[in-house]
């Protein structure tokens, strides 16, 4: 990988995406609308807010940057850009870590704002540092544009990008503890949800939700996302094609 061409890439894809509106809605602002109609959903019941906001807080934004990387790297390919780019002097690795930093970029502005409305306007009620759950979201966010650039390889069409949504992100939103506690679960469905890295980023925000500083477990959680997170970029940047078959 070089650096340059990372920096590069990386630039290219922020002012694309300035020109697509509808784009950075989705990314920015549609997770501050979710955790809004949430919080006055339950309006009546402010300690639901509290005990489930936060694992909202790391899951809206893996998901809408799981859909929006996804999108825009199948994009690339099927307009013959990607194809363009690779015949450059241009590794896979530095075109997927280019997309990566963008994204990762627009993930921060992402997080903040989540972060902040939820704890300042919405009254999300955490008794660990902000500061932590802002990390969490920002590495939910970037699990999602990595697994959005990955499976965007196995993808014909936009269309077909969408609908790796419900066999990618939804097992994981059943299983990760949201509804009830993983322990709790069938055993069979236990041990699953122990190798799906949403599990440990709801555990994580779980432990910056009842704990007034890091803990052990915390440091685990967040170090199992940010590995899963590294681990499908590799595979990402393995299975990038030139072009859709």
């Amino acid at each position: 990988m070089s650096t340059s061409r990372t920096l590069a890439t990386a630039a290219r894809v922020l002012r694309q995406l300035r020109h697509d509106p509808r784009s950075i809605a989705l990314m920015v602002f549609v997770p501050c609308l979710m955790l809004f109609l949430l919080r006055y959903v339950f309006d009546g019941s402010e300690r639901t807010f509290d005990s489930i906001g936060a694992s909202l807080l790391g899951i809206f934004p893996l998901i809408t940057m799981f859909l929006v990387a996804s999108i825009a790297t199948l994009r690339e390919r099927t307009s013959g850009t990607l194809e363009r780019l690779l015949a450059m002097p241009l590794g896979k690795g530095d075109l997927i870590g280019g997309y990566a930093l963008a994204f990762g970029l627009v993930a921060v502005v992402q997080s903040l704002l989540a972060t902040g409305l939820a704890l300042w306007a919405l009254g999300l009620d955490v008794i660990g540092s902000p500061w932590l759950l802002l990390l969490v979201a920002l590495l939910d966010a970037l699990l999602g544009t990595a697994l959005g650039l990955f499976v965007s390889a196995f993808a014909a069409s936009e269309f077909q990008a969408v609908q790796f949504m419900p066999a990618v992100i939804f097992p994981q939103l059943l299983l990760c503890g949201l509804f009830i506690e993983r322990e709790k679960m069938q055993p069979v469905l236990e041990g699953i949800s122990n190798v799906l890295p949403m599990s440990y980023a709801v555990d994580a925000m779980n432990q910056v939700l009842r704990h007034p500083d890091a803990t052990g477990d915390f440091t685990r959680d967040v170090l199992i996302v940010a590995a899963c997170a590294i681990l499908v970029l590799t595979l990402g940047a393995a299975t990038l094609r030139r072009r859709t078959a």
